[in-house]
């Protein structure tokens, strides 16, 4: 039985307060076996517009590593993207080759504070509703009219007659939408089993394995659950959002897929979308529910920071590290490895 915690993962679509799942959270699927696929066609329609629209299936290696160095101590990035396609099998020999010859890996950053058993105990009953607006709200309540509107047509295509996810939060229905509409198009949580296939080969060569983990203190789980259930959120913008991608961005999200399998990062940066995550973050992180907390203030500062000095405890005591990073921090001008380069340490990114 897991014991419950609060946890934000950097890079993902929503903050998840694990709370709200207790013991009963469902676990991951088995990762996918790809059928063997050969290479998508690409389509080209033209300078300036999207040249992709078919996925890229087979095996893929992915971006290039990331070289972070001190002398002659070297820390090893690769660069973590989701969505990829279902089919698409990930394995890069420039990765086992450096992992079979590094003494740590460094797990993705994040924060968690946990909750002991016996508090799980009590926290059950109060789980019941977490997901519910408060005072039976419906969507069609909280949202405006237009946004309302979109909202039907997709969950009509995506979700079907679903009576009860009307009564979620807008910030918990958007990412349940959004997960049918990825499903839809074919994509799945690549980044996910690409960190799984990572794991498995550190354990299979003895590599010590550490958390980067911020820890965070939640001292009134309890009551923190009950005004959760009571508190309004303003997540309409994470939900607006949410739409915006499922309606403009399905086509761009494969290009991104496409050009992540072949390292193509310079493609990544240039395509723009609606930033669903960030919108998604926020809702929770500056309610008034974590903001009068001081173990939860500034989550996000205290993940990087966690993380930096992780890195640069393994920098100083081993000759190779390796480390997994969602793109978009690895080339976030002020994120994780900004920060290092910000203290004197070399970067070089991948050819």
């Amino acid at each position: 039985m897991n014991s419950p915690s609060f946890r934000f993962t950097v890079g993902r679509s929503l903050v998840v307060l694990s709370l709200c799942a207790l013991s009963a959270a469902p676990a991951w699927p088995q990762t996918e076996q790809p059928a063997p696929v050969q290479q998508a066609d690409v389509i080209d329609a033209g300078e300036g517009a999207i040249t992709e629209t078919i996925l890229v299936a087979g095996q893929r290696p992915g971006p290039g590593l990331w070289k972070v160095s001190k002398g002659d101590h070297v820390l090893w990035l690769f660069g973590t993207y989701s969505p990829l396609p279902k089919k698409m099998e990930w394995r890069s020999q420039e990765v086992e080759t450096i992992l079979a010859q590094s003494q740590e890996y460094l797990k993705p950053p994040g924060a968690t504070a946990n909750v002991g058993f016996f508090r799980q105990m009590t926290l059950l009953p109060f789980a019941i509703g977490f997901k519910k607006n408060p005072d039976g709200a419906e969507l069609k309540d909280l949202l405006p009219e237009p946004v309302y509107a979109r909202w039907l047509v997709l969950k009509k295509k995506y979700i079907g007659d679903d009576d009860g996810i009307e009564r979620e939060r807008p910030i918990f229905a958007a990412d349940t939408l959004f997960r049918k509409g990825l499903e839809q198009a074919g994509l799945g949580s690549g980044g996910r089993e690409v960190r799984e296939t990572i794991e498995k080969l550190v354990k299979k060569n003895k590599i010590r394995m550490t958390s980067t983990e911020a820890t965070l203190e939640i001292d009134d789980p309890v009551k923190m659950l009950r005004e959760f259930k009571k508190s309004p959120l303003d997540d309409v913008a994470c939900f607006s959002n949410t739409l915006a991608r499922l309606e403009d961005d399905i086509d761009a999200m494969r290009v991104r897929a496409n050009a992540w399998a072949k390292g193509d990062l310079e493609t990544i940066q240039k395509i723009s979308y609606a930033d669903r995550d960030g919108a998604c973050n926020e809702a929770l992180l500056n309610s008034a529910l974590v903001q009068s907390r001081p173990g939860l203030k500034s989550v996000q500062q205290r993940v990087q920071d966690s993380w930096v000095a992780a890195a640069e405890k393994s920098l100083a005591e081993n000759a190779s590290t390796f480390a997994t990073l969602p793109v978009k921090d690895l080339l976030d001008p002020k994120g994780f490895v900004a920060a290092l380069e910000a203290k004197g340490y070399v970067v070089q990114k991948p050819e």
